[in-house]
């Protein structure tokens, strides 16, 4: 299994479908950085929110993992986030993808174009779930709930991405039961 470095979206996105385990049966083990866990599980159980607490459990597990970033690279990650106009959590979590020669987990269009500077495999929540969809981790019902669900109230999908995206959860479902 490839080494993984995830960014805040895609757990919190994978997590409000009620999906957090398709990264473990992807990938074994996800690393996060100290300011990725505070915004995914320490902001939101202060706010009250049900994906921290799945996420809190995948910590608790021991499959998602908080990955200190080297002392060396701060300075690093303190530049590339003025220079991009990053936040300096994107750049840290950029930075360690980088030392680990990791995959990354991201949804933010500027990081994921950055990332693939750097040379990074780079995966959305979109490409994660149509995935998980061709190695039977989730269902095709999955997908249109989560097209329904995260595209309309938090990625502002438009009609033709979303269609896109059920047109490939639906050719990767016809076509997987014929290999």
């Amino acid at each position: 299994m490839p080494v993984v470095v995830s960014d805040a979206g895609p757990l919190i996105h994978i997590a409000q479908i009620s999906k957090l385990s398709l990264l473990k049966k992807l990938f074994g083990i996800v690393f996060v950085t100290e300011r990725v866990k505070v915004e995914v599980f320490d902001e939101g159980i202060r706010f009250g929110c049900a994906d921290a607490e799945a996420i809190g459990k995948a910590l608790t597990g021991g499959w998602l993992r908080i990955e200190p970033v080297p002392e060396r690279l701060a300075g690093s990650a303190a530049k590339l986030a003025e220079g991009e106009n990053i936040s300096i959590a994107d750049a840290e979590t950029l930075l360690l993808a980088v030392e680990k020669k990791a995959e990354l987990l991201v949804d933010e269009k500027l990081l994921s174009n950055l990332s693939k500077m750097y040379g990074l495999r780079v995966w959305s929540t979109w490409t994660l779930l149509l995935e998980g969809l061709s190695r039977n981790y989730v269902g095709l019902d999955d997908i249109e709930r989560a097209v329904d669900e995260l595209g309309k109230k938090r990625f502002r999908l438009s009609v033709k991405q979303a269609q896109e995206i059920l047109d490939a959860a639906r050719f990767i479902e016809k076509h997987k039961n014929k290999q």
